[in-house]
């Protein structure tokens, strides 16, 4: 039976998300061990060019949900981008994680070749639903989870690949 559409969208994201929430948490662990204000991690960056932590979450959420929701042809629901603490960002996640496992896979049938038109800065972007779950969501999803784990891992958060892959 070939793979669906539904399957290579949704529990691939609740699995990347959830396992994001693992790493967060052993952020916040970290950060109250050792005394360490949890804004500091929370806006750490990798390099000065890059986005802190917190908008690294931020971003793999709403990839995460926006896929479920322009290949199940609907609009994203918009989020605040508001989070402040590690609790917040937890909160965000469970958010989407519920978004996504509310999608049946019925919604997704026949969304490889939908039309999906994203408004980027530098213009439109046009793929169809299979492009853009495989060649555009997941490559993100998946930077921005790893950005995240490397940015904890590289303040001495005790983090191993188990933490970023989870139970299989």
């Amino acid at each position: 039976m070939p793979i669906t559409m539904y399957q290579t969208c949704v529990p691939v994201l609740v699995r990347a998300l959830s396992n994001l929430s693992g790493v967060l948490a052993k952020g916040a662990a970290h950060a109250a061990e050792r005394n360490i204000a949890p804004e500091v991690l929370l806006n750490t960056r990798i390099t000065p060019d890059m986005f802190p932590l917190i908008r690294q979450v931020q971003i793999a959420t709403d990839m995460s949900k926006g896929a479920a929701y322009r290949l199940a042809g609907e609009e994203p629901p918009k989020m605040e981008d508001n989070e402040a603490t590690f609790d917040d960002l937890q909160a965000r996640i469970a958010k989407v994680i519920g978004m996504l496992e509310s999608f049946k896979p019925a919604q997704f049938e026949g969304s490889e070749d939908r039309e999906i038109v994203l408004k980027m800065r530098s213009g439109e972007m046009r793929m169809n639903g299979q492009d853009y779950l495989l060649n555009f969501v997941l490559p993100n999803v998946y930077f921005h989870t790893t950005t995240a784990y490397a940015i904890l891992r590289g303040v001495g958060v005790v983090l191993g690949k188990a933490d970023f892959l989870g139970k299989a």
